[in-house]
């Protein structure tokens, strides 16, 4: 039995688009809400258009979502990195937080909205950690935050559930995201463990799409290589003109050092010659 990569925008969707029970589950695990803050009930919202990132057009999947509260969830899996994804995950949050009212309405209906952010790839090299919530805190003391917004980024490619102490509901979701890629014939028995995930590992068999799904999810592979290539050569010419200019820098910088010492050399030689210091400087063009 052959099975797809859900990370995939046509199988992503189809396991956290169309199934309230399975998203409500993922968002439990990934997110930092307390027990008494858990999300019980869904209901899916249409996506939006945002603005597009360059050479990103195609590798962005998003699922909308708001709870019985009113809190509203946006999930992004992303399959390439670039930096403006930043602006573009506070953009799409931020608009989702401002619509809620209407012009007569009072802020204190505003309900908070929470940004997760699935990442196949890696953007902070630094750190080690592979999951960062982000918030809106005072900077002198971070106990205090302003609610609203909320943010998660998890960096796939960092998750190692047999070296780090991790949530088990968390870790298997994260499994599941990570082992089971394109043509996939098995998935580990540890996976199939939560009932809501077993479900979801059904819906990536092969045999569920139709033909033209089927086309579509190699499309959509596609669609990536060629972004990831046109990352790569961007990245190629920028390396490649920041040497250029470098150089020309340096050989600047060197012929600019040359002459300071070149004069230098000289104002030591009129000096010896018995002439005043202060002629001398003034003979050379030296302050």
């Amino acid at each position: 039995m052959r099975y797809l990569d859900p990370k995939n925008d046509l199988t992503f969707k189809k396991v956290f688009g169309e199934h309230p029970h399975l998203l409500r589950s993922f968002l439990n695990a990934m997110l930092p809400l307390p027990p008494d803050r858990q999300v019980v009930s869904l209901e899916y919202l249409s996506p939006e258009m945002v603005p597009q990132i360059p050479v990103m057009k195609n590798s962005i999947v998003d699922v909308r979502c708001v709870d019985a509260s009113g809190r509203q969830f946006i999930v992004e899996m992303q399959v390439l990195w670039t930096d403006s994804f930043y602006k573009r995950v506070l953009f799409n949050a931020s608009k989702a937080y401002v619509k809620q009212l209407k012009s007569s309405e009072h802020y204190h209906l505003l309900q908070p909205v929470y940004s997760l952010n699935l990442i196949d790839d890696t953007f902070l090299a630094e750190s080690k950690e592979y999951y960062h919530h982000y918030q809106i805190v005072n900077a002198a003391d971070t106990g205090r935050r302003i609610e609203g917004l909320e943010f998660v980024f998890i960096e796939l490619p960092k998750f190692e559930p047999k070296t780090i102490v991790e949530k088990k509901l968390r870790a298997l979701w994260l499994r599941f995201l990570t082992e089971i890629q394109d043509n996939s014939t098995e998935v580990p028995t540890e996976i199939l463990q939560d009932a809501d995930i077993r479900e979801a590992v059904e819906c990536l068999q092969e045999s569920a799409f139709s033909p033209a799904e089927l086309e579509a999810y190699d499309r959509y592979w596609d669609h990536v290589r060629v972004e990831r290539t046109l990352i790569a050569d961007s990245h190629a010419e920028g390396e490649e003109a920041g040497i250029v200019k470098g150089e020309k820098i340096g050989i600047e910088k060197g012929r600019k050092e040359g002459r300071e010492e070149g004069l230098q050399e000289a104002l030591a030689r009129i000096v010896a010659s018995g002439i005043a210091e202060s002629e001398a400087r003034k003979m050379l063009g030296l302050s």
